[in-house]
């Protein structure tokens, strides 16, 4: 019933954008921002950027709903964005989840 989705950006500025649309939509209970540092190949080239990793908390039924924000918002070509499964958690965390999303 619960999931929490990710998604990175190199900016911080579009990560708390991108959050307080979401947070503001009530798609997302929280977001919280860490600052990663990812590999990875880009057409055919190792990369190395410094970049803010954001998960959020929220329905799994608002997954597309996110999904299609972050998308509007992200200056990346592909975003990772993926969601997770929350399979076990307190029933007032839930609740609260539960209450502070659409």
């Amino acid at each position: 019933m619960f999931v929490e989705i990710k998604f990175a950006t190199d900016s911080l500025e579009e990560a708390r954008k991108i959050s307080n649309i979401l947070l503001d939509k009530k798609l997302v209970a929280c977001a919280q921002f860490f600052a990663i540092e990812s590999h990875y190949v880009w057409n055919n080239e190792r990369c190395k950027t410094d970049e803010y990793m954001v998960t959020m908390k929220t329905k799994r039924k608002l997954f597309k709903m996110v999904e299609k924000v972050i998308k509007e918002n992200h200056s990346y070509e592909v975003a990772e964005i993926i969601s997770l499964p929350i399979k076990n958690g307190s029933k007032e965390f839930f609740r609260w989840i539960k209450d502070s999303t659409i």
